[in-house]
């Protein structure tokens, strides 16, 4: 009886640390890691991009050994690792409550560059070598720097917002003067109310219009307001939009900024969640026509020849002996056309864990 209730109380600590690692990035942090991203797209030479667990600093330098690199990498290295025993003898300087330490070096004008963050949550253990700083971890785990429309509107006015993570590059505003009420009866109350609504459905496919012009490249689009006008308006959006769009709740013109950027990050965990599901089906599709790999080596192979389309990778690969080798392979993929997606959700962690943390879709069958 003691040892089934010690068992049951582990597994209900081992499932609250599980869903304190995935639950949702605070507004505040978010808002910091896109700022800091932001900058750090703009560098575009070679980069060195070292993400470690905190404490695990030592681990690193000793991978920088190991790794024989040409000169100007060893360079840039060398500056990280120094960087990595100043923050181990000074570790607030990178932030009281980091789990993961976050370092980017390049070479500009002959001198060596560093940029570093810290967050709050478990991003891959990672070391890579590539044309430009690796920031798809940030993407895939934290929701970073992502396009979002964001329209709200009831029937009378409408605002539609682009975000690229917390960054409002566009919007516009709309508005009509709509009379609420009609005081007479009989025909003349119904001719008023059908030139109310055909006043109303002229506005929202000028408001779709515009949705259609401003979207672009947007992941999402997320529509709100007050009263029915959302569910009404959905019906003006195009096949394409409507595949992008998600009603969002309790969202209206009156809500604050913290609360937006928290509905937006919700929707794009939901988001990216569903899009990691789809590819595990698509690889389970793919299976019995010899254009999926789940070996290692296979898979190691398949890299060296640029047979990789896509390259699936447990976000807890670092827990695997062979990490070392998902590394190379990370890196690799990172310097091919080869695209790479993390996953996070405990059930396909489990599934990756089988295949050695990673899985591939393959362009064409190899030998």
């Amino acid at each position: 009886m003691l040892n089934a209730l010690v068992f049951l109380r582990k597994k209900k600590v081992k499932c609250m640390k599980e869903r304190s690692e995935l639950s949702e990035i605070s507004p505040s942090e978010w808002m910091s890691l896109n700022q800091f991203l932001f900058k750090i797209k703009q560098v575009n030479s070679p980069c060195v991009s070292v993400y470690y667990p905190y404490g695990k600093g030592k681990d690193m330098i000793s991978l920088f050994r190991e790794n024989k690199r040409n000169e100007s990498f060893e360079k840039i290295e060398s500056k990280i690792a120094k960087r990595i025993i100043e923050i181990k003898d000074d570790p607030p300087s990178a932030g009281k409550f980091s789990k993961t330490l976050c370092i980017f070096g390049w070479m500009e004008n002959g001198r060596v560059l560093i940029k570093e963050i810290g967050t709050s949550k478990k991003l891959p253990y990672l070391y890579m070598a590539s044309k430009k700083p690796y920031v798809k971890p940030f993407q895939d785990l934290l929701k970073i720097n992502y396009d979002v429309l964001l329209i709200t509107l009831d029937q009378k006015s409408a605002r539609i917002q682009k975000f690229h993570g917390n960054q409002i590059t566009q919007e516009s505003k709309l508005r009509i003067d709509l009379q609420g009420r009609h005081k007479k009866g009989g025909q003349s109350q119904g001719r008023f109310l059908r030139a109310r609504q055909t006043k109303i459905h002229i506005f929202f496919k000028k408001i779709a219009n515009k949705a259609r012009t401003m979207d672009s490249n947007s992941e999402l689009i997320l529509l709100g307001g007050t009263g029915h006008a959302k569910t009404e308006f959905y019906d003006e959006l195009n096949s394409e939009l409507m595949k992008k769009c998600r009603f969002v709740d309790d969202l209206s013109f009156s809500t604050s900024v913290q609360d937006v950027h928290e509905k937006i990050i919700h929707h794009l965990y939901l988001y990216r969640r569903k899009y990691v599901a789809e590819l595990i089906e698509r690889y389970d599709q793919l299976f019995k026509t010899g254009l999926t790999a789940k070996r290692n080596d296979v898979i190691y192979k398949a890299l060296k020849i640029g047979a990789v389309d896509t390259l699936i990778v447990s976000a807890n690969y670092h827990t695997n002996s062979k990490f070392k080798n998902i590394m190379k392979m990370l890196e690799i993929a990172e310097n091919t056309s080869c695209k790479i997606e993390f996953a996070s959700s405990p059930k396909i962690i489990e599934r990756l864990k089988i295949n050695n943390s990673v899985m591939a879709l393959l362009r064409y069958k190899i030998k």
